[in-house]
């Protein structure tokens, strides 16, 4: 059995860009999107789905790793990042998902992350991104918990597929913890970066509710508050607490 597993998600015309890193004992897989033509390649797996939630449960179940790292086409992982983030998991057998951190292609980290190991919640780990996570894949089996394929890029609902992952295992029970430890090069841009437009706006609401439930509301007041220029201005950020 490998170590790792890192199942990448692509389409077939983007699967050429992919930069492999070089680990001992990992495994390579590539989960493609929306495939016509389906030649038989070893560690090639082909969807007739499209989503990217949809091939990070393709990546959960043919996984052959201890461990799942989610990939993109455009994502480059640091080997020596990585072989700390994967001994961390090895001697904390308890962690069932590790959040690490990320840098864009100037060398800059992505996001204001915390700089020390951080249990993980419902309300600190919204801004997560797949190619930050690195699961233990017979905990996630155990928990039964997939991506929600409602959200996530190619879904009516483009962004959240990672932040309810990660909320379904803490509700679970599962131990999620964040380590800084920036295993990832990604652009800057992304979809889960875009703010001001209504579909977004109500993308993110949705993402709410499906985390809170009836706490929703409250929930979204709170971040709404500190958001009001990103989503567009007060009568936005009041749309954005009061939707459904």
């Amino acid at each position: 059995m490998p170590l790792l597993t890192i199942g990448y998600s692509t389409l077939a015309d983007r699967a050429q860009n992919i930069r492999y890193p070089n680990g001992a004992d990992w495994e390579y897989q590539v989960h493609i999107q929306k495939a016509l033509a389906k030649p038989v390649k070893p560690g090639v797996v082909y969807l007739d789905s499209l989503g990217v939630a949809k091939s990070r449960n393709s990546a959960l179940e043919h996984a052959n790793g201890t461990y799942l790292l989610f990939g993109d086409d455009d994502v480059v992982f640091h080997e020596q990042a990585l072989t700390e983030a994967l001994r961390y998991l090895e001697h904390h057998p308890e962690v069932s998902l590790l959040l690490t951190s990320a840098v864009d292609e100037t060398g800059k980290l992505r996001k204001n992350y915390p700089t020390k190991l951080t249990e993980l919640t419902r309300f600190n780990c919204a801004r997560a991104a797949t190619y930050e996570m690195i699961v233990r894949v017979e905990d996630v089996k155990n928990y039964g918990v997939l991506f929600d394929e409602d959200f996530g890029a190619g879904a009516k609902n483009h962004l959240g597929d990672e932040y309810i992952f990660i909320a379904d295992l803490i509700s679970k029970g599962a131990k999620c913890v964040f380590a800084p430890i920036p295993i990832a090069m990604h652009p800057a841009d992304s979809s889960g970066a875009r703010w001001g437009a209504r579909q977004d706006r109500i993308a993110r609401a949705r993402v709410f509710k499906r985390v809170f439930g009836v706490m929703a509301v409250p929930v979204r007041l709170a971040f709404a508050s500190r958001r009001v220029t990103e989503l567009g201005g007060f009568l936005n950020a009041a749309k954005f607490v009061i939707s459904r």
